[in-house]
């Protein structure tokens, strides 16, 4: 047992924030997965970007690629595509001894669609189509126009990641989307206890924005509430969680749905202050994901630290936190709205930044 197998009995789920070529070909993803005890893997533009710009392992292919006169877009993804299959088989039997919980691999549509739902479901299903794996989920942001493309896809038997979620108020949405989104694919005669969701909370990022802002005010009061908003933020989402999909909850949907399990993203602290495990221990407890970059994981091996369900329960707590924000001056909706915006806007200039790479490489 080490602390990631504790993660598991407690109830979370861990996934691993990274996918490369090189961690395929050279069996590295094999032996995290064996080693670590990984049951997933989540992929986003900067991950691809980080992976395509490095190393000799997408060389051959690239080259394929350029003879077969590919457009950098096309390129980007046939190179991701592939990486995401073979990541896929490679956690295929651990999709099939959870029932299709875990085992799980995203991969995202173009960032540069978050604002366009009839390209953005037109993508999920293209991607869908042809990575063609079970075991697959299709990541769309939790954006104003993308929304209805999470209950397109959900309607059409596709299993989604929804990202990009930094409050309640938007998980509110998220939660309604994938709800009518299971409805209408048992109206479409799809199987729904094989259709699973997980919403992409982000959590340290609320801690950065927040943190800077409580700087800026420098009161005792403020400084006190630093690394505070951002496991609030996730316990609040956690208990919207369970009233939704709990025993009252699950009536709303049709039988043999699945529940849409939180997933914790973005827990690698950006402060070196901090401990490097927080965002994992307090962050524990039933029907929940946490994708960790391999330095969390690795900290969280080394300093292990799980102690429970560190979720059920802190509602009221958490409440009393968001309340203190606002008395020192912090304007939490202000703090979501630029949190959303930089979300997509980060994506999209790594994803852009791939692009002119791979237009480079390929002329």
């Amino acid at each position: 047992m080490n602390a990631i197998d504790e993660l598991f009995e407690v109830g979370t789920s861990t996934w691993l924030d990274d996918l490369s070529r090189e961690r395929i070909a050279t069996g590295n993803l094999g032996e995290v997965k064996a080693e670590k005890s990984i049951v997933g893997v989540t992929t986003n533009p900067a991950i691809f970007a980080a992976a395509m710009g490095t190393g000799t392992h997408y060389d051959d292919q690239l080259e394929e690629l350029k003879l077969a006169g590919t457009t950098a877009d096309a390129a980007v993804y046939a190179m991701s595509v592939k990486d995401v299959q073979d990541a896929c088989d490679l956690f295929r039997d651990t999709y099939d001894t959870t029932g299709g919980k875990d085992g799980r691999v995203s991969i995202e549509v173009d960032p540069r669609y978050a604002a366009d739902e009839a390209k953005t479901i037109a993508q999920a299903r293209e991607l869908w189509e042809l990575v063609d794996r079970e075991n697959l989920m299709i990541k769309i942001p939790a954006t104003d126009e993308s929304l209805p493309a999470v209950t397109a896809a959900l309607a059409d038997g596709i299993s989604v990641n929804v990202t990009l979620i930094f409050s309640v108020a938007r998980y509110k949405q998220v939660i309604k989307a994938y709800k009518e989104g299971i409805r209408q694919a048992a109206a479409n005669g799809h199987d729904v206890s094989r259709i699973h969701s997980v919403a992409s909370f982000f959590v340290s990022r609320m801690d950065t924005e927040v943190d800077k802002r409580l700087e800026t005010i420098g009161t005792d009061e403020a400084l006190a509430l630093r690394g505070k908003a951002g496991i609030a933020n996730a316990r609040l989402a956690y208990a919207l969680f369970q009233s939704e999909f709990g025993e009252a909850g699950v009536d709303t949907l049709p039988a043999g749905a699945n529940a849409q399990r939180p997933l914790w993203a973005s827990t690698g602290v950006k402060n070196p202050a901090y401990p490097a495990t927080m965002y994992v221990t307090e962050l524990a407890g039933p029907d929940t994901v946490n994708t960790m970059p391999e330095k969390t994981l690795d900290a969280v091996l080394r300093n292990g630290g799980v102690h429970g369900d560190t979720l059920t329960g802190t509602e009221a707590v958490s409440r009393e936190v968001f309340a203190a924000l606002s008395e020192v001056g912090i304007d939490l909706d202000d703090v979501v709205a630029v949190l959303e915006r930089e979300g997509v806007e980060k994506f999209v200039d790594a994803w852009q930044d791939l692009l002119d790479s791979m237009a480079a490489k390929l002329a």
